[in-house]
């Protein structure tokens, strides 16, 4: 992909991630050719190939699943596109015998509707590629250098040498923004002195479709299903601890693993490379400056507890188009402060009751205090008896509680 023939582009996205693709799609579909996108990323794959630079595979809920069909996207994966159909919660040590179920929730936020699909990151980032290019969206495979705010926009420098004048630049470049740290956004949060292991595996029986999430004193152990008899593994444990088991040899690893996994489904054979992904909780000072947006892991970085860093930022995609479009279709400057301060009020509450959520949630369940232990697992079978709370938990992890955007409820802009 050739840097591009046009110097000029109404906006500039910098990440070629779920969420920066997901935005210039939206954009485009909403406000047509004559509004112009240009999105630059060196990893972009070419020709919409998958990729494997991601192990990863990610739980899509509710909400964001109901955008990505709004935006066309969602029938190019949904037949490698797991649902979940329940979830259990057990908390337990690695050793005990019976892991006791505490707390279940059904699958569905409506009859018939998945509350969540799990789809491999590489599928699902190929797809939108191909769709962005089908829609007109520029495609740079080559990073962002810098920027410059002027009085009428901001001029953007490629790697490459050439230069684009905008009216707005997107950070979607991930949590080591370089944009954000150009814009001096300061970043507040910490390190879990966790990481997550992240492998997929293979089973002899069928999950069902069944999520589990077994709290273990290191750190959530959760086995996520996918498509043919596979399983997505997200496998916290403190760092040091996790890279001494990502390095044992295969055998070992897999003792490892199986003490975790149990025999439920079978005998279990690992399918692919494992990885370890270091945990924090980063939060932007601002999601905006001059000219600039901050969205996905750009704004955000929480603890992967309850599966929501992905549906975060494509709430933050939702969001800033609509507002971007709006002001658009009104003849505005879509990269004026009303139109990011409008972004700005509308992700900031969600971002940081998120972030508290979670935070909150990986201080409760990893650690060895058998004080907690108790009194966290007479709360787990409190909920479980609550059908009226634990269905509002599921609409909430499912995206569809609050001030939800257009393309969230399935809407086009």
């Amino acid at each position: 992909m050739a840097a591009p023939n046009n110097k000029r582009a109404n906006v500039v996205i910098a990440g070629g991630g779920f969420a920066g693709l997901a935005l210039a799609i939206a954009l485009r579909q909403a406000l047509g050719a004559q509004f112009a996108v240009t999105l630059a990323d060196p990893e972009l794959p070419k020709g919409g190939a998958e990729t494997g630079f991601d192990l990863r595979a990610s739980a899509v809920a509710a909400a964001p699943r109901r955008m990505f069909e709004a935006l066309g996207v969602w029938d190019a994966v949904a037949d490698e596109a797991q649902p979940i159909l329940d979830m259990v919660v057990t908390d337990s040590r690695v050793d005990d015998a019976v892991r006791p179920v505490f707390l279940t929730f059904g699958g569905e936020v409506e009859p018939g509707e998945p509350f969540a699909h799990m789809i491999e990151n590489g599928r699902l980032v190929a797809a939108l590629v191909a769709k962005a290019a089908s829609v007109g969206v520029e495609l740079v495979a080559a990073p962002v250098a810098d920027f410059a705010i002027g009085p009428q926009g901001v001029t953007v420098q490629m790697s490459d040498g050439g230069p684009i004048a905008a009216r707005l630049l997107v950070a979607a470049d991930g949590a080591r923004s370089r944009l954000r740290e150009q814009a001096g956004i300061r970043t507040h949060g910490w390190s879990y002195g966790q990481s997550a292991i992240v492998t997929t595996v293979t089973h002899e029986r069928d999950h069902h479709g069944r999520a589990e999430e077994h709290f273990l004193p290191g750190g959530p152990f959760a086995i996520l299903p996918l498509r043919r008899n596979r399983s997505s593994i997200v496998w916290t444990e403190r760092t040091g601890e996790a890279g001494r088991i990502v390095a044992l040899p295969d055998e070992e690893f897999h003792a490892e693993l199986e003490r975790r996994f149990g025999l439920r489904l079978g005998e279990i054979v690992t399918a692919g490379p494992r990885r370890a992904y270091p945990l924090g909780l980063w939060v932007a000072r601002s999601f905006i400056a001059e000219r600039l947006a901050l969205i996905g892991d750009a704004a955000h970085v929480i603890h992967p507890i309850a599966g929501q860093g992905l549906n975060m930022g494509l709430r933050d995609v939702a969001a800033l188009a609509e507002a971007v479009v709006d002001a658009a279709r009104l003849g505005l400057d879509p990269g004026d402060a009303t139109v990011l301060d409008r972004y700005q009020r509308w992700r900031r509450f969600d971002t940081m009751t998120m972030s508290v959520s979670t935070d909150g949630l990986n201080r409760l369940f990893s650690n060895r205090s058998d004080s907690l232990r108790l009194a966290r697992d007479i709360g787990l079978g409190i909920v479980d008896r609550l059908p009226g709370l634990k269905h509002l938990f599921i609409r909430e992890a499912a995206g569809l509680v609050g001030e939800v955007p257009k393309l969230m409820r399935g809407e086009v802009l």
